[in-house]
Formats: C-alpha cells, structure tokens, sequence
C-alpha cells in the first residue's frame, strides 16, 4: 500500500476549504440547538399562565422550572458514552425525537405533576443535543475554523431562547399555553427526516470503529473527495485503552484536563444562571425601575451572543485557552466594579453587557475547547461529562438565588459575590494543559507502511 492510499482523515479535513456539505452540516445543527434553545426557556415564559391555569402558587411552579433542569444534566452524562458507543448521529436524532416528543406530551399535562415529570423527561433529550453537536461539528471543521464554527452554532441557543418569548407572546393570547408547547415539539419533528437523510455520521468515529472503507469514503467524497474502498482512512491520534468509557476520562493523562474543564464549566455557569435567572430581581433591590432592569437583564443575554462570536473568532487565531482566561477575567472585573462602586443606570447596563459579553463568550469558548482535547473514541463522553457536571453549576445557582438575596439585600454585595466564581473560571482554565504523547495507530508508526497496511481496515 502506498501513501497516497492513507488518508488522514483530520489532516484531510484540515487540509481543504470547508465545502457545501459542511455547511449544511452547520446549518442543520444551528437549527437543531434553536429548538434546544427555545424548549429549554419557554417555561420561564409560560410560568404565568401555568399559576394561572393551574391556580398554584409560585413556589409550586420551582419543581416544574426545575425538573428540566435536571433531567438535562442527567441527560448529558448518559448520552456521551452512548454517542462514543453507538454514533453521534443515532444518539442526536434519538435524542431530538425524545425532547419533541415530550415537548407535544407536556401541550397535555393535567396537573403540576405531570408537567414535572414531563419536563423532567424532556430534559433528557436536550441535554444529550447540545454536546453531541458539538462533536459532531467539530469532526467535520477544519481546525482553523473549528471554533468559530461552533461559536455560530452556539448562538442558535442563545436565538432559540430569546425568540421563544416572541412566539410565546404571539401564540398565548389566541391559542393558550399549550399551543406553545406544541409548536416547540412539533417542528423538531417534522426535521427528523430531513436529518435522517442530509446529516452524514462522523467519518472520524466510523475510522475509529472500524465501519466499512466503502461508507467512509462516500461520506467523505460528498465533502469534495474522491476516494475509493481501496483507500485507508487512518487517524494520526492515540487510541484509547479498552475501558469504560467515563474511565477513559481519568486515563492516558487526561484527569488533570478533564477536571479542570468541569471546574471551569460549572463556575461559568453558576454565574451565568444566577444572572439570568436573578439579574431583574437583583437590580430591584438596587432601586433600578422594573422596565429598565428588564432591558439590562436582556442586554445580558444579548452580549452573550455576540460574545461567543468574537471568542469563537480570536480562539481560531490566538492560544484558545488564554483567549478564554481573558474574557472570563474581564467579566469578572466588571462584575466587582459595579459592585464596589456601584455606577448610574447607563453605566450599570454597559457593564452587564460587557459582563454577558465576556462571560457567556468565555462559556461558548469552552464548547469549541473540550471537543479538541478529546481523542475520537472518547470526545462525545468527555464533552458530555463536561456539560452534565457543569450543569449542576446551573441548578446550585438558580436555587441559591433567592437565598442570596435573602441575606444580601443590596445588590452590591451580589455582584462582588459573582465576581469569584468567574475569576475562578479564569484561574482554571489557565491550568489546562494539553495530552501530548506520540504512540502507535493500531500497532503501527505512521512511516512503517507495510505494518500499517496490515494493520488498517482490513476488510
């Protein structure tokens, strides 16, 4: 077998201009995290109408608020391995089937109960999307746009989000709450087809498994190639040890990075959370006007998405985890700033934009960051594990709000508070370190040629 019958499938991908079926692939996942986004906010919105509906009380709408929640950490620790095991692509559309279908179940709950239960089961499904494309993405994008990709598709959550407070306010006063909940479960299904047959699986998890040299090489000739099934798709990466796949995490020199991710990602999150959930009603207790605390609450969100766009940008140019340091440091300097001087209205809202900008930026970073420290046959799992131990950042900040209010009346000290955890965020990502080692693909060096051809696909 002679090199140009070895294709390096990453080195290939890097390699070429990212062509039309890359961008599909884009496409098609920038959608697929919109539903994610809009299912996984449209509650805090129909909330009004539930206590309304359902003559309960506000602290009888939490367990409802929050069992999706945890459903989409536990969603997200269960998923990866399975997406390493069995596909990215089965485990996406399987996991965009479980949150549709749940979400048209929800359009139909009777009591509190049900609904609980119902979100928390479409939880599940949620959080298995958002980590599987990811990988899924990241395997298709030359490194030298990678982040920036991911960051795109990243800001389709953020989109989601925010319009579902549009179409809540469209669909509610004509259709009621459960019109909302259908449309939300309605349109991730009638996709499913159309990505069943436009979205490829992923052509480095098919060379690590061992799928045929015939589908590898249709999958990657619809990218621009033109290879046939005698060519040999290798990847120049290490392979894993055979264990469980949550092990692998902590094996081959990845504990140090695996916990500094999940550190880094919870922190993140814990103050992402507890401004998004807290922000109106810690700026109230500043004497900030309901109206404008609701327009400096959005313009947090707002920063988010444009600052995952500009992280995205710089990480594909500069050392992507100083990047990621940098902009958590400068949300956290922004955060004790208006804490320990505590500025005028125009003042605060640069701040908490530059704040949403920086730190929701960051957040996005690490989407594009853990997928490359991870080798094929472990990514899925590590990203997954990264999101669903980070999620419980979320759920500890969402429920320590009101706490913190409680005992921190003013919302100087609040600020100050938050400002820890990014700078912490900051402090971890910094001691990331990168697996380097150079080991053997299937037994074989890369420049031994007859070992390798034996070695590689043979069918």
């Amino acid at each position: 077998m002679s090199n140009r019958d070895i294709v390096d499938v990453k080195a290939w991908i890097d390699s070429r201009p990212i062509s039309p079926k890359q961008w599909l692939i884009l496409a098609l996942c920038f959608i697929i995290i919109f539903f994610d986004g809009f299912d996984a906010a449209v509650m805090g919105f129909l909330a009004p109408a539930l206590i309304e509906s359902w003559h309960i009380s506000r602290p009888e709408m939490g367990p409802i608020l929050g069992a999706a929640m945890f459903g989409v950490a536990l969603g997200a620790l269960i998923a990866g391995p399975w997406s390493d095991k069995y596909g990215r692509k089965k485990i996406l559309l399987l996991a965009i089937l479980c949150f549709a279908c749940f979400s048209l179940a929800s359009a139909f709950a009777r009591s509190p109960t049900e609904m609980a239960l119902l979100r928390f089961l479409t939880g599940l499904g949620l959080g298995a999307v958002m980590p599987n494309c990811v990988t899924l993405l990241a395997e298709y994008m030359p490194e030298r746009r990678r982040s920036l990709a991911i960051a795109i598709m990243y800001g389709g959550f953020n989109i989601g989000s925010g319009m579902s407070g549009f179409i809540a306010a469209a669909l509610l006063p004509h259709f009621g709450w459960r019109s909302v909940l259908i449309f939300g479960g309605a349109f991730p299904l009638l996709l499913l087809p159309v990505l069943l047959y436009k979205l490829p699986e992923s052509a480095m998890y098919m060379v690590v498994n061992k799928v045929s040299r015939e589908k590898i090489a249709a999958t990657l000739n619809r990218l621009g190639g033109s290879f046939t099934a005698d060519s040999a798709f290798v990847l120049a990466a290490p392979v894993m040890q055979k264990k469980a796949r949550v092990l692998q995490l902590f094996s081959g020199g990845y504990a140090r990075g695996t916990l500094i991710l999940w550190l880094t990602y919870f922190m993140g999150l814990f103050v992402i959370y507890l401004l998004n959930g807290w922000l109106p009603t810690i700026l109230r207790a500043g004497g900030v006007s309901l109206e404008r605390a609701a327009i400096v609450a959005g313009l947090f969100q707002l920063g988010g998405a444009i600052g995952g766009l500009l992280v995205g940008a710089l990480m594909d140019r500069l050392p992507a985890k100083y990047v990621i340091a940098l902009f958590y440091l400068i949300g956290c300097l922004c955060l004790l700033s208006q804490g320990v001087w505590g500025f005028a209205p125009v003042a605060l809202a640069v701040l908490v934009f530059v704040s949403g900008l920086c730190i929701n930026g960051a957040q996005n970073g690490l989407q594009a960051f853990s997928p490359v420290f991870y080798p094929t046959e472990m990514r899925a799992t590590g990203v997954s594990w990264m999101h669903g131990i980070g999620r419980s950042g979320a759920i500890l900040s969402s429920s320590l709000g009101g706490l913190l209010l409680g005992i921190f009346p003013g919302q100087a000290t609040i600020f100050i508070i938050l400002s820890l955890p990014a700078l912490l965020a900051a402090l971890s990502i910094m001691q990331h370190r990168s697996v380097r080692a150079s080991r053997q693909i299937k037994g074989a060096e890369l420049n031994d040629l007859p070992a390798l051809s034996r070695t590689l696909n043979n069918r």
